[in-house]
């Protein structure tokens, strides 16, 4: 065959680029679990950093297999909910069948839009619990997990992350311990707008739904203050301070009916 011509150079880009998709399509169907494993382990990692489960640094050093375990010993309940903060369906909760919302970026848009939001509930033993963030930082996304204790009103724990955030600045809000430390015993002004604020000398102020932003990362400040409270307010008809109490008032009837029944 005449190495040279056309029909010989077509062909041989099409046998490569077949070889190469097939050989790239092998590759992800083997690692695609293991990806997949690696995922939910981080995930359940920073919801667990934020609700005070074990310290960020004990987590990271714990291997997946186990971080499923510790999820499921500590976990309560899961669930879904809608923009109208109610409930939707279950999650699982075992080790052998831990369901998590954890693409976060379809409901951003959802909340934005007004409709079609599926949003996670997480509950744990201790009382606490945990609901994601999302927004745009400067470079990418930025996300995260914020822990409320059980009056669903004060922050018990805070973690955060992003995707390409600057080193050093606006990388901060993952890298520092004392930046996901200010938010533990702050909290959140249900009905208010802004519910929290992350803005410049916003501590000083005395409010207590505020933390100062890191300085230099003026960016990403902003737009994870955006994230939080667009997300706040996704949640507010399920965790503000009416839908609580409302939830404790049906809670302590059902108990007094099975009494009676009993």
């Amino acid at each position: 065959m005449n190495t040279n011509n056309n029909v010989y150079t077509v062909i041989y880009t099409a046998v490569v680029v077949v070889v190469v998709a097939a050989v790239l399509a092998f590759v992800a169907s083997k690692l695609g679990p293991a990806q997949d494993a690696n995922a939910k382990a981080e995930t359940l990692r920073q919801m667990m950093s934020a609700a005070q489960i074990k310290s960020t640094d004990e987590l990271y050093a714990t291997k997946n297999a186990d971080i499923l375990q510790l999820y499921a010993d500590n976990i309560q309940e899961a669930y879904t909910i809608d923009l109208e903060g109610r409930k939707l369906a279950e999650l699982g909760v075992s080790k052998d069948n831990i369901e998590l919302v954890s693409k976060l970026k379809p409901q951003n848009k959802a909340i934005k839009a007004g409709e079609g939001a599926t949003l996670p509930v997480y509950i744990f033993k201790s009382g606490i619990a945990v609901m994601p963030v999302y927004g745009a930082g400067l470079w990418g996304p930025v996300w995260g997990y914020i822990a409320l204790q059980s009056d669903r009103v004060t922050i018990a724990g805070a973690y955060f992350d992003h995707e390409s955030e600057t080193p050093g600045l606006g990388a901060k809000i993952k890298d520092e311990a004392w930046f996901r430390e200010k938010f533990a015993g702050k909290t959140i002004e249900w009905g208010d707008t802004p519910a929290f604020r992350l803005e410049k000398n916003a501590e000083a102020t005395g409010a207590t739904n505020a933390v100062d932003a890191i300085t230099g990362a003026t960016m990403t400040s902003k737009g994870l203050n955006e994230a939080l409270n667009v997300w706040f307010q996704a949640y507010e008809k399920h965790f503000g301070t009416d839908a609580f109490f409302r939830m404790l008032e049906e809670h302590a009837v059902e108990t007094t009916t099975n009494e009676e029944e009993e």
